[in-house]
């Protein structure tokens, strides 16, 4: 079977700083026509960090978007013509003030392939040593550690809710069981 979507028409609804807004209209595989709402967004990163205490490094911040103070992997969106492992070494420094002498690529993922064509990359950061935030204006984050138990007791309880945190805490609960 053929799934593949031919677009027919784009319209442009919004341009903005963080992301574009688009509506397609499609033909589907039966040849019946149907409307797509598509977020474009150049993508992010995420850093899972571990310090030479073996704890993790999160941020909490408030999101709007969700309207809550998150517990989250630092973490940020891809610069014009910057790689994801540049953009990695960026942010953990900006937002944790923590340096990264090593980055080793993880996977990556879409975040909401439904509706955004936002592809995250994770990152894994071993030794991570302590500096200054170097936060961009309009940013408040406060910079917590935790050791991989605790982290665990966090998603269980439902206190970690962000997707790339939680994807990031597995891959380096299995990476420490080997």
């Amino acid at each position: 079977m053929t799934y593949e979507e031919k677009t027919m028409k784009c319209d442009r609804i919004y341009e903005g700083k963080i992301l574009n807004l688009r509506i397609d209209t499609v033909e589907l595989p039966d040849k019946k026509y149907s409307k797509r709402e598509i977020v474009e967004h150049p993508g992010g990163v995420g850093i899972v960090a571990l310090t030479k205490e073996n704890r993790v490094l999160l941020v909490r911040q408030y999101r709007k978007a969700t309207d809550k103070v998150l517990l989250e992997l630092p973490a940020g969106k891809l610069e014009v013509n910057e790689e994801p492992k540049e953009t990695a070494l960026r942010e953990l420094k900006e937002e944790t003030g923590y340096t990264a002498e090593k980055l080793e690529y993880l996977l990556e993922c879409y975040t909401s392939p439904g509706f955004s064509s936002e592809k995250i990359y994770l990152f894994y950061g071993e030794n991570v040593e302590p500096g200054e935030q170097e936060l961009e204006s309009g940013e408040f984050i406060d910079v917590e550690s935790y050791t991989i138990e605790e982290l665990k007791k966090l998603i269980d309880r439902g206190e970690i809710m962000d997707a790339k945190t939680i994807i990031g805490i597995q891959l380096l609960v299995t990476r420490m069981a080997k």
